[in-house]
């Protein structure tokens, strides 16, 4: 289960637990450490005399760090107190474009590159000294650029290895967008996590008359890419699982890419059925929203589209047009990246709150133990599948 309170922490802790939000993480960071300090007031009593326990319980986990910029728009790593022996967590969003900074008296939004940038001076300024080093970066950087198909770089394998070189142990993601990137370190701690268990319960929480059942719903896949998430979504739930296939015009290149010709559907009749579309990202919607036109040609009930990061890079325009169209019924994304103000205030956005669960990581891996109950939501999910059918508040 889920609950901090049932798992046994007998473990001794690594090192006294730091956590340190890089700029534009704070959000996310403050809500993991507001768990994490009441969780260990509950439970430090267990351990009040033990000196192995030092620092244990504390009012605040947050250590005090900054990136100041020269004006050339160069930047600088800065501790504000000791870090000598502790067990670090580095959160970092490298999508938060909403951040921004001052070059020549002219205000530039940081871009990933940016973020990642910071991070390694955060790295640096460390400086060896902490017990342990674990980087928890949601969006994992330079992620899609995961395979060489011309003259082209592997960004996303020399990100990782330059973080081990600098001393990083743990690197924690989401839903990496191809979780084979991690053969670039193989020796080093590296997990993909995939949020299944908070979209199942976010939708649960907020459409009160779903029928869970294969003749009611449908679990779908808007590519072939992404039909492990499918699959594991259709078999936890007992549904059936569809796929599309992105057929593209591999004579022409727009953009960078191949454009789609068309989405061919791949599976059962959608007829009558609610359906859950699932990808492991949001960009700028396109493809959502011509497979959710599709499915709707194909007479599907209700379409909710779950995503674990929602960029929306083209705005949100077109999903407004498409709720009230009745195209799509629900959208669900985390928290794990950047929100607009705008997303959050719309009608059709459920938002999957990650906070507990990465403090729950975090707890788990500063005590030693095995991250393998965590990351295996299944008996979570028919817990929360068992309340839903019972009329239970989730």
């Amino acid at each position: 289960m889920l609950s901090r309170s049932e798992r046994i922490l007998e473990n001794i802790p690594v090192g006294s637990l730091g956590i340190i939000p890089l700029l534009g993480c704070e959000e996310l960071g403050n809500k993991v450490n507001d768990y994490l300090v009441k969780w260990r007031r509950e439970s430090a009593h267990e351990h009040k005399n033990d000196v192995a326990f030092s620092g244990y319980e504390k009012e605040n986990y947050l250590i005090n760090a900054s990136v100041p910029r020269f004006g050339s728009g160069e930047a600088k790593g800065i501790l504000g107190e000791s870090v000598r022996g502790k067990d670090i967590y580095l959160m970092v969003d490298v999508c938060n474009y909403n951040v921004t900074y001052s070059l020549t008296g002219n205000t530039n939004h940081m871009s990933p590159d940016d973020h990642f940038q910071n991070l390694k001076r955060i790295i640096a300024a460390v400086g060896g000294k902490g017990r342990r080093i674990n980087v928890i970066m949601p969006f994992l950087y330079e992620s899609r650029q995961h395979k060489r198909t011309s003259r082209e770089s592997l960004d996303c394998a020399l990100a990782l290895q330059e973080l081990v070189r600098m001393g990083v142990d743990n690197i924690i993601t989401f839903d990496a967008h191809d979780p084979r990137v991690s053969n670039a370190i193989p020796l080093s701690g590296f997990e993909t996590i995939s949020p299944t268990y908070q979209f199942i319960k976010g939708l649960l929480r907020n459409v009160k008359d779903l029928q869970i059942d294969s003749e009611h719903m449908m679990a779908i896949s808007p590519d072939e890419g992404g039909t492990n998430r499918a699959v594991y979504l259709a078999n936890v739930l007992g549904l059936d699982m569809g796929m599309f296939y992105k057929r593209r015009d591999y004579t022409q290149i727009v953009n960078g890419r191949n454009p789609i010709v068309a989405h061919e559907f791949l599976g059962s009749s959608v007829e009558g059925k609610d359906v859950i579309i699932i990808d492991d990202m949001i960009s700028s919607g396109d493809s959502i929203i011509e497979v959710a036109t599709e499915l709707k040609r194909r007479k599907a009930k209700r379409i909710f589209a779950a995503a674990t990061f929602g960029l929306f890079t083209n705005g949100m325009e077109k999903f407004d047009k498409a709720y009230e169209e009745g195209i799509i019924d629900g959208i669900l994304t985390t928290n794990l990246i950047y929100q607009t103000p705008n997303l959050l205030s719309k009608p059709y956005y459920i938002n999957c709150d990650m906070s507990k669960y990465i403090a729950l990581i975090i707890d788990t891996l500063n005590h030693d133990g095995s991250l393998s109950e965590i990351l295996s939501p299944n008996e979570r999910i028919q817990n929360v599948l068992q309340r839903y059918k019972n009329g239970e508040t989730i």
